[in-house]
């Protein structure tokens, strides 16, 4: 087994945990994945709350309608 000192003063007195790069990837992808989900979640309650409260405009049958909807 191979042994690897790393200095305190790059450490800063903190723990230091090492994991194969690929480990690492899948890690970060699940991270990546529930960090999209959360902020799916937040913006999904967001608009319920918005269309509770009726500050929601549409649906619209013509384009046209949607654009005077916007400039008002």
């Amino acid at each position: 087994m191979v042994t690897i000192t790393i200095p305190k003063k790059i450490t800063k007195g903190k723990e230091l945990i090492i994991v194969p790069k690929e480990e690492w990837e899948k890690i970060l992808k699940l991270a990546k994945k529930k960090i999209a989900q959360l902020e799916l979640e937040r913006g999904l309650e967001e608009a319920l709350k918005e269309v509770e409260k009726g500050e929601i405009v549409g649906p619209f049958e013509k384009v046209e309608d949607l654009i005077k909807s916007l400039e008002r």
